[in-house]
């Protein structure tokens, strides 16, 4: 039960006016003055909004008045005084949730919109128990935080303090995603099936399967999710089908369709290449699944863009030369972009001129050539708001747009697109080990680390 359910506020003798608009509250043995209005602003179900509703008398709360100018700050403001810096995190959260304006507190430390790009830099590191590095990362709109590290997922609150750490069945998980706070589904590429498991307790809720032709069994490829359906890329055992699962989140995670199904027949490559990258792209309402191989002739790959409606392919990529290490849409820039793996160069397509002759342009000088080193091999890019994030061994590059007029031109042709990179961090934060694990949350940046076992935490000078 919070703090909350069960508080009292004591009512003094000294009266105050009834017909004014500013209420005088007295905490700890210090007055306090503030509006009607700006105590409404705690919510109707708030110890704050009750302070409004009570009779004309001054009403006293037993609690720390240095920690209630914090709160009245940050009802007047939406924000955290300078001085809050002082205090530790931890009793911030206890006295908002006494008074009920936790989410308040929430949206002023972790509101996305404050995610500032330019300015983020090295903050915290998370530990993690044992030897094991992290080998997939999820986070939350608000910043909750769930790290997979060998056969363990630890999760992190909003405030990124620990909160539990459980054990699964897996030896390793290699795919993971937050479906909320508390739960998560996890897969791996050498067990069958993907567990929804709740994270307080390590419970497995439920196991989804894909029954395919051979039955046996099917492992997990990697997973995605829109406000409507969880995507999960399956590949038989035997390796030689594949498919992605339409799930239903708000059905109880019903089966609703295959898509993709491909059986293998002799050479065919492109049938032997799962998805194991799944995105849902929000302003075209498709979902892109992208899969490589790696085999004599050089790596291969191919992107797709599915529609959920008809299950059909509407946009197809093949890559034959400079496949990609990584790809990611960006439905800001209406685009993807890739990282390929030959050269190491980033290239982006706009998706408004996808299937042409020539769809991806280099966003680099374009005169690297492959020297057979795989220059891109192990690298990650990832788009969140107006920027694409690109990690190259121990460093992360930052593209962003720069605008120049109208997108089209006197004819109607799309004009040529220019993109500029920014390295990120201080001179301190730059190099190290090869980055693995790139993911936002709030408006702060989470990076993982070959062999390391802890989690970065990247934010800007704003909060605390």
């Amino acid at each position: 039960m919070p703090p909350l359910a069960g508080s009292k506020f004591l009512a003094n003798r000294v009266p105050q006016e009834s017909n004014s608009n500013v209420v005088t509250i007295d905490v700890g043995g210090q007055i306090f003055q503030t509006t009607k209005q700006t105590l409404s602003l705690a919510g109707s179900k708030s110890l704050l909004s009750r302070i409004v509703n009570s009779d004309n008398t001054i009403p006293f709360i037993d609690r720390d008045p240095e920690l209630f100018s914090i709160i009245l700050s940050l009802l007047r403001t939406g924000n955290l005084p300078s001085k809050a810096k002082s205090f530790d995190i931890q009793d911030l959260i206890f006295e908002a949730q006494f008074y009920g304006i936790e989410n308040l507190l929430v949206n002023s430390q972790s509101n996305p919109s404050q995610f500032d790009a330019f300015n983020l830099e090295k903050s915290l590191v998370l530990p993690l128990s044992g030897r094991d590095s992290p080998s997939a990362i999820s986070t939350t709109q608000w910043e909750s935080l769930h790290v997979a590290h060998g056969s363990k997922i630890t999760s992190f609150d909003w405030s990124l303090q620990r909160k539990s750490t459980i054990l699964t069945q897996f030896t390793a998980i290699d795919s993971l995603l937050a479906l909320s706070d508390k739960v998560a589904a996890a897969g791996a590429t050498d067990l069958s099936g993907l567990q929804i498991i709740n994270l307080d307790n390590g419970f497995v809720k439920q196991t989804l399967n894909w029954e395919n032709v051979t039955r046996s069994g099917s492992t997990v490829q990697a997973i995605g999710m829109s406000p409507e359906y969880l995507f999960t890329s399956f590949e038989s055992g035997r390796r030689n089908s594949n498919c992605i699962m339409l799930y239903d989140l708000n059905d109880s995670l019903r089966p609703i369709t295959m898509i993709g199904h491909y059986e293998i027949f002799g050479a065919d490559l492109d049938s032997a290449i799962p998805a194991t990258k799944l995105q849902w792209v929000s302003s075209h309402n498709l979902l892109m699944a992208s899969g490589s191989h790696s085999g004599p002739s050089g790596v291969l790959g191919n992107i797709r863009f599915w529609d959920m409606r008809s299950g059909n392919v509407v946009w197809e990529l093949k890559e034959r030369i400079d496949c990609f290490a990584d790809v990611a849409v960006s439905d800001t820039f209406s685009s993807i972009f890739k990282i390929g793996v030959n050269t190491g160069e980033v290239f982006f397509a706009d998706l408004r001129n996808i299937g042409a002759d020539n769809s991806w342009v280099c966003l680099g000088d374009g005169r690297k050539v492959s020297n057979g080193k795989k220059e891109g091999f192990g690298c990650k890019v990832r788009s969140h708001g107006n920027q694409v994030f690109c990690c190259k061994g121990g460093n992360i590059e930052l593209w962003s747009e720069v605008q120049i007029g109208s997108m089209k031109n006197r004819e109607g042709h799309l004009q040529e697109r220019v993109f500029r990179k920014n390295f990120m961090g201080r001179a301190t934060d730059v190099g190290g080990s090869r980055i693995t694990n790139l993911d936002f949350g709030g408006n702060k940046m989470f990076v993982t680390r070959k062999d390391q076992q802890c989690i970065e935490v990247w934010s800007s000078s704003r909060g605390l």
